[in-house]
């Protein structure tokens, strides 16, 4: 893939562990955020190096020409409200949000069967090209995933063909075989599969897993 200008919007693991794998793939990153100069985000720009920067939720969606959409689910309205519809309009727009409501302790689901995060977020920017991608793995093996059973598998879906495929072969840079799964509709199937990965977690009180599509 040609090195490309990423918008990122979220601070958190997530964006911050995608921001740096991507900056050293040579591609120029922007995070955005209410807060740009925080010490988070001073720590991260001089990890990920030269090609790192920090702004506004605006101004990283401005940057950008493909955009990753890292934030808590519950902020993540606003934080397209802020990024503006106009900066999103056209760009591929990976959303990595699961719905989780954690009101009775552990997470669960608080959408499923007959909608999705997938599908909000392509209501609140109608405009932008929606990829759910990197919602079915934990942020430490975002990058380069290293298993003994080979790379894992990276679960997609979006109503854009140009879209995704300008998403897989960003996932291919990040060492990740993709499986398009169809339109934005399947979040509603992908979503329940973080909640897999979740769940083991909880369980094993470990992130070292990951989910592969086995073929015969």
């Amino acid at each position: 893939m040609a090195k490309t200008k990423i918008g990122i919007l979220g601070t958190g693991d997530v964006g911050r562990t995608l921001g740096a794998g991507l900056c050293a793939l040579g591609h120029e990153v922007k995070i955005g955020s209410r807060e740009p100069a925080s010490e988070k985000l001073r720590e991260w720009k001089a990890r990920a190096g030269p090609l790192a920067s920090t702004g506004t939720f605006a101004e990283a969606a401005a940057s950008g020409d493909l955009l990753v959409l890292a934030t808590l689910w519950t902020g993540t309205e606003n934080a397209l409200r802020l990024a503006g519809a106009g900066a999103l309009a056209g760009k591929p727009l990976i959303d990595t949000t699961n719905p989780l409501d954690f009101s009775s302790g552990a997470p669960r689901l608080s959408l499923g069967h007959t909608d999705s995060a997938g599908e909000q977020v392509q209501r609140w920017a109608p405009q932008a090209r929606v990829v759910k991608a990197f919602n079915t793995v934990g942020n430490a093996h975002m990058v380069k995933p290293q298993f003994p059973g080979g790379p894992p598998d990276m679960f997609l879906c979006g109503n854009d063909e140009p879209a995704k495929a300008a998403v897989s072969a960003l996932c291919g840079e990040l060492g990740w075989p993709t499986v398009d799964l169809g339109g934005i509709e399947m979040s509603r199937y992908l979503e329940p599969l973080a909640m897999v990965w979740i769940v083991h977690y909880f369980r094993t009180k470990s992130g070292n897993h990951a989910l592969k599509l086995l073929r015969k």
